[in-house]
């Protein structure tokens, strides 16, 4: 395909011009990324309408999922030009054929988090929610804070299997709790190099013998309510969870999520 192609459509030109040299294609290159994918993508529309062949390669990973190229499809298809995928190799599959957490075949795929801590809290309490697997991606500067933000936000026992560099040289995967993901990032400096995919478990459904407890704590959200509001005028919302958890009793995974939707709430008022 890139020996037949034209022009090739690339996040980066400078890394897809040593493929290109490789499989000594002659195409021309257009660069596209978040930057200019917008007018990128008029220009390749041009192009096709040209008769051109356009190849839209990433420089990791698969165009248009999580990374540059869905604007661009969008335009090529409302101009009525074909488009037509080449399946290789992805990220998310891998990770959950070598993971071990979909018995049912049925996961979520969120993509990236936020970048801004409350933001990324606050998604990362809704996607703990999911009765299914859910796999997220990570940059390398970014991986510390997210693995420590997984293990405040679901807690230290959820389960966690992290993919790094998936399908690549120094692929490594590793099956762990979240409360053990930061000091095993932290072994090893070579281990915040490269992108990750991240497969978080379900929570663990509570058995019939729980239940009874698990109303008891139902029946006390009114005063937990109160006891975070009042925590929530002085702290931040971590601070006031952990304090809130300390002198109720309850499990993390039932209070900080309630803590950031009223932190949201009181901020809205």
């Amino acid at each position: 395909m890139l020996r037949a192609a034209d022009w090739v459509a690339a996040e980066d030109t400078r890394v897809s011009q040593k493929l290109l040299t490789l499989v000594a294609s002659r195409a021309r290159m257009i660069a596209v990324h978040e930057h200019n994918e917008s007018s990128a993508a008029q220009r390749i529309v041009a192009l096709l309408g040209e008769g051109k062949l356009v190849a839209l390669v990433s420089d990791a990973g698969t165009p248009a999922v999580s990374d540059p190229g869905a604007r661009v499809v969008a335009a090529a298809r409302s101009a009525g030009h074909r488009v037509i995928p080449v399946p290789g190799p992805s990220a998310v599959l891998a990770l959950l054929s070598a993971s071990g957490l979909v018995d049912d075949g049925s996961f979520l795929f969120a993509g990236f988090l936020p970048s801004r801590a409350r933001a990324r809290a606050e998604r990362l309490a809704s996607l703990g929610r999911n009765a299914s697997v859910v796999v997220i991606f990570e940059s390398p500067h970014r991986i510390a804070a997210t693995l420590g933000a997984i293990a405040e936000v679901l807690g230290p026992e959820r389960k966690l299997v992290l993919g790094r560099e998936l399908t690549k040289k120094f692929e490594e995967i590793v099956a762990l709790a979240a409360g053990e993901a930061p000091g095993w990032l932290a072994a090893d400096p070579n281990r915040e190099r490269g992108e990750y995919a991240i497969a978080i478990a379900p929570p663990v459904r509570v058995a019939a013998a729980d239940r009874e407890q698990a109303a008891a704590a139902v029946t006390i959200e009114t005063s937990l309510d109160e006891l975070l509001t009042s925590l929530l005028a002085e702290l931040p919302p971590s601070r006031a969870a952990r304090l809130a958890e300390t002198l109720t009793g309850l499990p993390h995974r039932a209070v900080y999520p309630r803590t950031l939707e009223l932190a949201r709430t009181l901020a809205s008022e």
